[in-house]
């Protein structure tokens, strides 16, 4: 239930991008609308929706079965696109968070379980509000809320 309750309240934020409710189906339907209708199988056979499109990016997608590179340039930046997460930014200082917060907030969302179902872009906002990129000691990176 409260599964559903943050998902009403994430879509009733303007913030929020509605396609990362979407399910399976929709993404099939998009993907074909993008003009990629032969991708389709890939999507549905991989069980991609909405919060799944998070994690679609440019090395993802041979792994589904989508090799071509013209089209993976094209997939990636419409997932981007509609997600509202901002472009790499190379030249980005390290001591900075990597992304912003509704873009942290959805790579979180991407994840599954009880407290990520139920958490929502305005409780990530208080719960995070001071989120620091605090690399640990290994080269595995870890966003924290600042003590």
């Amino acid at each position: 239930m409260a599964a559903m309750t943050s998902t009403v309240e994430d879509l009733k934020n303007e913030q929020v991008p509605q396609c990362l409710y979407w399910t399976v189906d929709q993404v099939v339907d998009w993907i074909d609308n993008l003009g990629f209708p032969y991708y389709k199988a890939c999507f549905a056979t991989n069980l991609i929706n909405g919060r799944k499109l998070v994690d679609i990016e440019a090395k993802a997608l041979p792994s589904i079965g989508i090799t071509d590179f013209e089209h993976i340039k094209v997939i990636t930046k419409s997932v981007r696109e509609m997600l509202n997460l901002e472009e790499p930014d190379w030249t980005r200082s390290i001591s900075l968070p990597p992304r912003n917060e509704l873009g942290m907030y959805i790579e979180m969302k991407s994840g599954t379980g009880k407290n990520i179902d139920s958490l929502t872009f305005n409780k990530f906002l208080l719960d995070y509000k001071d989120a620091k990129w605090r690399p640990p000691l290994a080269n595995h990176c870890l966003i924290l809320p600042q003590c």
